[in-house]
Order: C-alpha cells, then structure tokens, then sequence
C-alpha cells in the first residue's frame, strides 16, 4: 500500500550505526563509537540562553514560512562577511537544517528525467532526495585522495544534466576542493547553465594549508546558477536544533519558501533565536572546536595507517577519515557489521558514501576515545590473520 517513491527510499547508513551502537551502549557494552556526524561539544551557553530568553519572552508562535527576519538579515550579513557573497534579504530562506534546505532545493529544481552529478564519495542523502525528486544522480569519481576535477565534472554533462552537487570540505572523506580546480568548475557550470548546489555545512573545519572558497563568491554569472546551504549544526554543536539556511536567486527562495509554507511552515523560532546568537554572538567555540579537531585529526590518520591492512589519505577538513580497508580483504559493510560484533567499534561502511573499499570514522570524539577504538580495530585485525 505504500507509495513507490517511498518504497525506493534506502534508510540512511550513517544514522542506522550510530542507533545501533547507541542502542548496544545504552545495553551496557562498552561502545566506542565513530559513527556520528557530530561535535562532541556542548552548544556554547550564550547559544542556550537565547533559547531560555526566548522562552521567557513568548516568542512561541508562528514566524514567516522563510524565517525570521532578524535571522535572515544576520545570515545575509554572515554571508558577506565571510563568504564574500552579497545576498538581500529575498535571497535569504531559514529551513529545518541543511538537509531539509537539500530536499526543499531537489524539489523546487528537479524534475523527472533531470540528471543532477554528484562527486563520489557522497553524503548519503543526496542520492535519496535526487531520486524523490524522480531525477537521477550520475556519479562523478574524484581522484586517488579523494579530490574532485572539473575534468571529470565536465565528462558526465549530458543534454539532461540539470545540477552539480559541490560538498567540501567533504563528507565523508574530509577532502577540499583548490580554487582554481573551483574556478574551472565555475566555468563549467556557467557555460552549460547548470545550478550548483553547494553544500558548505564543514567551511570552518579546514586545517593545514588548505583554504575554504564559496563557489558563489567567485563572480556574478556563478552566483545566479548557485545556491549556498548551511546549517549552524557543526559550526556550533547545534546539530539537534535543526536550523539551516541557504542563498541564491530570489526565483528560487521564492517557491522553496512557498514549499516550505505548505509542508513544515517555519523552523522553530525558539531554535531561530539561538542561531540568531550563535551568528552574531562570541565565535570562540568555534576556534576551540577547530584547534580540537585538528589535534584529533593528525593523532587518527597517524594511528590508522599504523594498523596492518589500511590506509588512510590524510582530511584537510571536516572531522572525518575515511579509511582504505581493501587490504583486510573485507568489502565496507563485512568490516563495519564484523567489527561492531566483534570489538564493539562503531563505523559507517563506506559503500553508503558510493566508496566500498573504505570505511568513515568520525573523530568528533575525544583523543582518548580514539585511541580506544583504534587499538581495539588493530587488536580485532590481528586476531583474524
């Protein structure tokens, strides 16, 4: 009875391990756990008491579909400041997260038949909202370290071709994008009228050398085919409060709001006005955050490519690694499923991500918990040989 687009859905990969290991911790097994997409950080106080404040004061009830205009003004001015992006406030939408701001887009742009590329390895759900949007995803290879080339975007345009899907710092393999590799892309995109959609959630997790560049900041012709999404999920702990944001040409935040209006109305306005803090407020946490995760992603690329049948190219952002396993013998889902069984260490198969030689560990988690998991993942190998 159920619909065929419901049908066709797959359950994300990454939430259904961390339920998993959540649910055999909350058994009393003593997880360590590398699944979650997530800071292990507290969201900052300031953040929590805007929410507390907004309590207090009633702002309980319904605000404009798109969001709230202080909210929206704040991101426009984010948005200048930092991603040297110039967006009015008509090009501004509020949504519940990144992802419903992903699944508002494939909605308002797609249509059957539409084919949009995705660079491989992939968040997992971008393949499921192209498919309910009835479009489908045409997988683009990146090179041996996981970077993304317009030569390769460039050979997967068909006359069908509606969209690229830009995510870097990626999910899940950590890997940035050079800006002139972006500027060619760029290129690519205006001369084919494509939409980009570019997903920027990990623009503060970069380390090293490496430079985070908006797509949409590089000239007029790509800002008008581009849309801009964010969240203030990672950038400040705030993953449950559900507030994303995105940018582009007001043609396109117009129906997007309009979708919005007649399937969630607005985000929470008491989690609006935290994210109105965490914004404009004290960027401190950040900073913190970022040192933190640097630290922790040296020690666990170091450490995996110690252990006997894996490698590991080093992250230049996010708080992901994304190992090669291929030398265990084992394809992604045998490792994960045997090493969760077996030594009770949580990782997400990278065959979700379109990868099935490597697996995802998130050291959103602390130095010690790293080190753990890893010594537990080396033990574990060596006891199959």
């Amino acid at each position: 009875m159920l619909s065929a687009r419901i049908r066709g859905i797959s359950p994300s990969a990454t939430l259904a391990v961390d339920a998993k290991a959540k649910q055999l911790k909350k058994e009393g097994k003593d997880m360590v756990i590398f699944g979650a997409g997530e800071p292990d950080f507290n969201t900052p106080d300031n953040i929590k008491e805007a929410a507390k404040r907004a309590v207090d004061n009633n702002i309980t009830r319904y605000t404009p579909a798109g969001g709230m205009p202080d909210l929206k003004k704040a991101v426009a001015e984010k948005f200048k400041s930092f991603n040297k992006i110039n967006y009015d406030l008509s090009e501004v939408m509020i949504a519940c997260g990144a992802k419903h701001a992903l699944f508002n887009i494939a909605m308002a742009i797609l249509d059957k038949g539409d084919e949009v590329i995705v660079p491989v390895p992939y968040w997992v759900s971008y393949a499921e909202m192209i498919k309910l949007a009835e479009a489908k995803s045409v997988f683009c290879k990146s090179d041996d370290k996981f970077k993304l080339t317009a030569k390769d975007v460039e050979e997967k345009i068909t006359d069908k071709t509606k969209a690229i899907i830009l995510n870097f710092p990626n999910n899940p393999s950590g890997a940035t994008i050079d800006e002139s590799e972006l500027r060619k892309i760029a290129d690519i995109a205006v001369k084919n009228n494509l939409y980009v959609v570019s997903d920027e959630v990990y623009e503060h997790f970069v380390y090293g050398n490496s430079k985070f560049v908006s797509i949409a900041s590089l000239n007029e012709d790509i800002k008008r085919l581009t849309i801009t999404v964010n969240s203030v999920s990672k950038t400040y702990a705030m993953t449950g409060w559900r507030i994303g944001y995105c940018g582009a040409p007001k043609e396109i935040i117009k129906p997007m709001t309009s979708l919005q209006s007649h399937s969630t109305s607005n985000p929470s306005n008491i989690a609006q006005m935290a994210a109105l803090e965490a914004i404009t407020g004290p960027q401190d946490s950040v900073k913190q955050m970022v040192q933190a995760f640097d630290e922790r992603r040296k020690f666990i690329h170091k450490r995996l490519n110690e252990i006997d049948g894996i490698k590991c190219v080093e992250p230049e952002g996010a708080f992901y690694a994304f190992a090669d396993i291929s030398g265990t013998g084992m394809n992604s889902m045998d490792f994960a499923s045997k090493l969760l069984d077996e030594a009770l260490v949580a990782v997400v198969p990278g065959g979700a991500f379109g990868v099935d030689i490597c697996v995802r560990l998130s050291y959103a988690t602390s130095v010690k918990e790293i080190s753990k998991g890893l010594d537990r993942i080396d033990k574990w190998l060596k006891s199959r040989k």
